[in-house]
């Protein structure tokens, strides 16, 4: 039997992109993962899914897109209507950060896709305005040029997903590393020249010292329900090792299960993946020692 005393732990994993409607998310139960984030559902529904969460994970949640009228995702097979809200102008945004906040929501999720209907500058600045009066980040879905940068001058908070479909500049990367903003990775939704183009992206945000997070659009494609290590894998190629690593897969999960490995300390992508395929969740009254990050 292996000494317990020898295991090294870990906070649990938090997933901060993942939209708990399109998976069974029942599998969530027992593993690595111990909060996840649902970026875009009816709230109705995933009210009910985090009020009685699978066991040991917390969901935190952001309710539904906010979109212009026509915009992305509207019309898409996969959002039922209520998790889409269609903004006119300055009034309706404010009225429907305003509802969003009364049910519950952890940030307010906004889409910039230029391949529909794009809000405005003036409902999507009164959106922004409206969510920071109630203490909420604003998280932006952006895809299509120029509105990756849109989003980082306009004080969004969060990007959904780093920018795949076009390099931002150096100047850009800058900007938005020093503005304070938190880009959520998931990289490995993407393949061939729109995966390349994310990692350099995000490569060069971190080093510019951007706050990186981790996260798989749970939902999305492919993705597993669960850890993904192709998502972890991808971190790394991206520059992500050490502290900065384990701060973008566990960094917000403070009071969280941990997890324990009989893996040594992880300390690159590679490391973790096999660290997180061995682990298994402990609570804080059975904790035993071990290295610490």
């Amino acid at each position: 039997m292996s000494d317990p005393a020898a295991r090294t732990e870990l906070p649990g994993l938090v997933d901060h992109h993942v939209h708990l409607g399109l998976v069974d998310w029942e599998r969530l139960a027992g593993g690595p993962l111990c909060e996840v984030h649902d970026l875009g559902w009816e709230p109705d529904a995933v009210q009910a899914i985090a009020a009685a969460p699978p066991g040991g994970v917390r969901i935190r949640f952001a309710g539904p897109f906010h979109t212009a009228v026509g915009g992305y995702p509207s019309g898409r097979a996969w959002a039922p209507a209520g998790a889409v809200v269609q903004l006119r102008d300055v009034r309706e945004a404010s009225e429907a950060v305003a509802r969003a906040a009364a049910a519950g929501v952890f940030a307010v999720k906004v889409a910039l896709s230029a391949l529909m209907p794009l809000l405005a500058d003036e409902p999507l600045e009164a959106l922004i305005r409206a969510a920071h009066a109630h203490g909420l980040p604003v998280i932006a879905h952006t895809e299509g040029p120029g509105q990756a940068w849109r989003a980082i001058i306009a004080g969004v908070d969060v990007l959904a997903h780093t920018p795949w479909d076009e390099r931002l500049t150096e100047a850009q990367a800058r900007r938005a590393a020093s503005s304070g903003m938190t880009w959520i990775s998931t990289l490995a939704i993407h393949e061939g020249e729109a995966l390349a183009t994310a990692v350099d992206n995000l490569g060069r945000f971190h080093a510019a010292g951007g706050r990186v997070r981790y996260g798989t659009d749970m939902g999305n494609g492919t993705q597993p329900v669960g850890v993904s290590p192709r998502e972890v894998e991808l971190l790394g190629e991206a520059g992500l090792a050490g502290e900065a690593l384990l701060d973008a897969v566990c960094g917000d999960a403070s009071g969280a299960p941990l997890l324990a490995s009989h893996h040594p300390f992880p300390r690159d992508s590679k490391q973790l993946i096999g660290w997180l395929a061995d682990c298994e969740r402990i609570d804080h009254a059975a904790a035993l020692g071990g290295d610490a990050p």
